[in-house]
């Protein structure tokens, strides 16, 4: 989706709804950020104003194909433009990554993840909002979670350690149908509690949060050789190989 229709989403009484719940998941998650370096990718910015007054730094990086806002509308930018694979910061730069609408709509969803892996500082935490295969949120394009691919819990197990994270908790969001109506927003608070009770397996988004493998295996990579071109006989005078 466009950034802004993004934007225009959280505007609104369901957006506002999701960012209330989402929210809460992550706060659980990230209790203290206190003197860390966070990062949002993505669409991050609703989310990111939980830690923007504790944490040392927070940034928003938002993929090309997206689009960029600014953020914060009133202070200094601290959003910016950038490639999903090659970001504008060093390699163990920043203590925890935060994707929100940026897993489920990459084009290469494991190279998002190295780039992830490589400004992680050791022992960096990553925390990624996907939509749940099978929740109603990821079966219904009127919000952005029912854009690009849903996963399932081990779907995105496989996939975190594949790129070198190894899951460490996992929380989830959005019980409540993605109904419009005002009457049926009023109920949500009670569809979020019975859900989340019962541990229902219809949640709209996995909140899942992976540690950073310090340690990590190096694939190899075969040289490739380089074939000398075949020589081809050659008819010389009599006794000129003896000159």
């Amino acid at each position: 989706m466009d950034v802004v229709d993004l934007r225009n989403f959280y505007a609104q009484r369901l957006g506002v709804v999701a960012r209330r719940f989402i929210g809460r998941g992550i706060r659980a998650r990230w209790k203290d950020t206190r003197g860390q370096r966070v990062v949002g990718v993505g669409y991050a910015t609703p989310y990111l104003g939980l830690f923007r007054g504790e944490a040392e730094r927070c940034l928003a990086l938002m993929p090309a194909p997206q689009g960029v806002v600014r953020w914060p509308s009133t202070r200094p930018a601290l959003a910016a433009l950038v490639e999903e694979d090659d970001w504008p910061l060093t390699d163990s730069a920043v203590d925890r990554v935060l994707l929100v609408h940026a897993l489920e709509i990459s084009s290469d969803a494991p190279e998002l993840l190295r780039e992830v892996w490589r400004v992680l500082a050791p022992g960096g935490r990553l925390l990624a909002v996907v939509p749940n295969r099978r929740g109603l949120w990821a079966r219904m394009d009127t919000t952005p979670f029912g854009y690009g691919r849903p996963y399932s819990r081990s779907q995105i197990t496989q996939l975190l350690r594949e790129t070198f994270f190894t899951p460490t908790g996992w929380g989830e969001a959005l019980y409540v149908p993605p109904i419009a109506r005002g009457w049926f927003l009023r109920s949500s608070v009670a569809w979020e509690r019975t859900g989340a009770t019962l541990s229902a397996p219809f949640a709209g988004v996995h909140i899942v949060e992976a540690t950073k493998q310090v340690y990590r295996a190096i694939p190899a990579r075969r040289e490739r050789r380089r074939l000398m071109p075949a020589l081809q006989p050659a008819l010389t005078a009599p006794g000129a190989a003896m000159r």
